[in-house]
């Protein structure tokens, strides 16, 4: 049992930037200490917590289970304890030097970063955001290891140490290029609903981040016994916007998205045939930052700039 009347309690912020970072150095730069220092407070964390916390694994450092189960409820301890000891627990974001790093599909860089440019240039000028690549399946993974910050997906079921939001439920459209010439023939203004069989005989570009052939809308499709003919699938939709408009095809596509890049790519937007069910997007993000200032202030930023992409909350 740890002695707290001789436990150094600085030793936890080391304990606390080693979960993070898993490298003894990357823990040295964190805490702005040598890496020996990182080594002999590890030395002396494994003697006082009478467990070796991690392993060497290659160039990584794998926690125990034991220094595993510490992670969360360490974070949430330290956290609670800058809130106490900030006094008001106020965050001053205009003076803040921070780097957040956002997980998303492409559709972010469209539909979020602009305006969370503008807002950052006049709220807080010295914080950066990275948007980096969504990696389908792993992305939980990411936040877990602290890769990420915080990841903007559809909803799914998420484990315990994971806390998340509903920022908005967006409807699918079916663009085109104007004068998509089978659309023409048929006599459809944007904004008309494409018949059942035109819209499957259609050559169709998919967004697809896993690669798959089946992807958003061949569910519905499949419900009444109907399958769409896919030309190509891709994993970003600028590359499914920029494909339709110099071509034949067709693509479902998020409204609010769609709605953006029509005028700039000359795209027209149809109504889909079947209801396809508007995905619900989260932020998602570790537990352990659920109430940290900093943390929670990026989220009141990003749900001013997401929710009023919702067009089917009510859906």
């Amino acid at each position: 049992m740890v002695n707290l009347l001789t436990f150094d309690l600085n030793l936890l912020r080391v304990l606390d930037a080693l979960l993070h970072e898993q490298s003894t150095v990357k823990a040295a730069e964190r805490l702005r200490l040598s890496q020996p220092a990182i080594s002999a407070a590890l030395k002396r964390l494994r003697q006082a917590l009478n467990d070796p916390l991690f392993v060497r694994q290659g160039q990584r450092l794998v926690p125990t289970r034991y220094a595993k189960s510490l992670d969360v409820p360490l974070r949430r301890h330290l956290d609670e304890l800058f809130d106490l000891l900030a006094g008001s627990g106020e965050f001053n974001p205009f003076n803040a030097t921070l780097n957040f790093k956002i997980a998303g599909s492409d559709f972010f860089a469209e539909m979020l970063m602009p305006s969370l440019a503008s807002l950052l240039s006049r709220l807080a000028p010295k914080i950066q955001v990275q948007l980096v690549e969504l990696n389908p399946g792993h992305h939980i993974a990411t936040l877990e290891n602290h890769e990420i910050d915080l990841a903007l997906i559809p909803r799914e079921t998420f484990p315990a140490w994971v806390d998340f939001a509903p920022v908005f439920r967006s409807r699918f459209v079916v663009i085109a290029r104007r004068g998509q010439p089978r659309l023409e023939q048929a006599g459809l203004q944007p904004g008309d609903t494409i018949p059942i069989d035109l819209f499957c005989d259609l050559g169709h570009a998919v967004f697809s981040p896993q690669g798959k052939l089946k992807a958003m809308g061949d569910a519905a499709l499949a419900r009444i016994g109907r399958e769409r003919r896919v030309v190509m699938t891709m994993q970003a939709f600028g590359g499914i916007c920029n494909t339709v408009s110099e071509s034949d095809l067709v693509a479902l596509l998020p409204e609010p998205l769609a709605l953006k890049m029509a005028p700039r790519l000359d795209l027209e937007v149809f109504s889909a045939p079947v209801r396809i069910e508007p995905a619900l997007i989260c932020m998602v993000w570790h537990i352990r930052n659920t109430g940290h200032p900093a943390h929670r202030w990026l989220r009141d930023v990003l749900m001013q700039v997401l929710a009023p992409l919702d067009t089917g909350l009510d859906a």
